[in-house]
């Protein structure tokens, strides 16, 4: 056994670029063109691959074949802690090409066989690693299994090292912001809460947590939008729909008003074993000074006029006064408070003034 590759394996548990090269020479071992490593659940939550790889993930996302589909499950269900050909788990070539995988993305690149395995991660997602071979090379056979067999326990324990390290890293970055006196959560790509710190703990009344991770804001305006942006946080890409959010939260006799931060984490902040896709941070309202114009337009995503209004509102002006400073019609007012009201999760006017006369710039 080279000890040479099994040092670069667990090499890759501390810098996940030098998964590709690993990768590549495995495929050696396995006659294979190229190999990928996945992490999923239901979907790919991430993925590294051989460079020869390329043209297989361009495909399946063209194809919106992201979803994990027959091969994967059918390898889940076999709970083989090895390497398996598709002759363990389909009745054949006829029985592949039922599969779009096979009929839509890997024939056609000439591609067909492979050796795959997968591991289960700490977080409850699987890693799948698979080795493509050529379609006219044939299945693999028992004693190339056998090989990549003896290479299997060293790549488990280095996806399981790099797994445990990010979510210490997760950790660590909810206890910083504790430190910062910010309440916080950090959510992986599909929203469910990797580590949360005491400061958030103790606002449970803001939230709700739900079975599986998952979390919700107690405030029903401001969770029917909180929940989309939740949804698409882990999105990539060009067009990707995630980014940040900032949700006003209600108060009553029991708490002050509050403000939610989603805050989406991209490029190198990002690993493949534990994606860690956002921040949700609380923010108390307690002090009664008015924000200016441009805390409010960027925490709310408001225009330059509903950030104006909104500010009008917080210093306690009417919708007559409004339009008499502003030069404009009550009824342009009223329209631009209603764009305010439906961005910041309010539902009216009395709540805005609220929110809006406790935040103020940290110094």
């Amino acid at each position: 056994m080279d000890q040479g590759l099994i040092d670069r394996i667990y090499e890759s548990a501390f810098t996940p670029e030098s998964w590709p090269a690993v990768l590549d020479e495995i495929s050696g071992i396995a006659g294979a063109r190229g190999g990928s490593l996945l992490t999923a659940n239901d979907n790919v939550l991430g993925w590294t691959a051989s460079q020869s790889m390329s043209e297989v993930w361009e495909a399946l996302q063209a194809e919106g074949l992201m979803v994990c589909g027959d091969r994967f499950n059918r390898l889940l269900a076999l709970r083989h802690n090895g390497f398996l050909s598709e002759l363990d788990s389909y009745g054949g070539e006829s029985e592949m090409g039922e599969d779009p995988l096979y009929r839509k993305i890997l024939w056609p690149l000439g591609l067909g066989w492979a050796a795959a395995t997968a591991v289960t991660l700490p977080t409850g997602d699987t890693m799948v690693l698979t080795f493509e071979r050529d379609r006219a090379r044939g299945p693999a056979d028992r004693a190339t299994l056998d090989k990549l067999d003896a290479l299997r326990p060293h790549l488990a324990r280095s996806a399981l090292l790099s797994a445990r390290l990010q979510l210490e890293r997760a950790s660590a970055a909810g206890e910083t912001l504790a430190a910062l006196g910010i309440p916080a959560l950090v959510l992986d790509a599909t929203g469910r809460v990797l580590a949360a710190n005491p400061l958030i703990e103790a606002m449970s009344g803001r939230l709700r947590w739900r079975g599986r991770d998952r979390v919700s804001l107690a405030d029903p305006a401001a969770d029917a939008l909180f929940q989309p942006a939740l949804a698409a946080l882990g999105s990539t890409g060009p067009g990707a729909a995630g980014r940040g959010l900032s949700l006003a939260l209600r108060g009553d006799e029991h708490q002050a008003a509050a403000v939610a931060h989603l805050v989406p984490i991209r490029g190198d902040a990002r690993d493949i074993f534990v994606r860690c896709a956002g921040v949700l941070a609380l923010t108390p309202v307690t002090l009664p000074n008015a924000a200016p114009a441009e805390l409010v337009q960027s925490l709310f995503d408001l225009t330059p006029a509903e950030a104006r209004v909104a500010r009008r509102l917080g210093a306690g002006e009417t919708v007559a006064e409004i339009a008499a400073a502003s030069g404009l019609a009550a009824v342009t007012v009223r329209n631009q408070i209603r764009g305010v009201l439906r961005k910041t999760g309010c539902r009216r006017q009395a709540e805005v003034v609220a929110l809006l006369g406790g935040l103020r710039v940290v110094p």
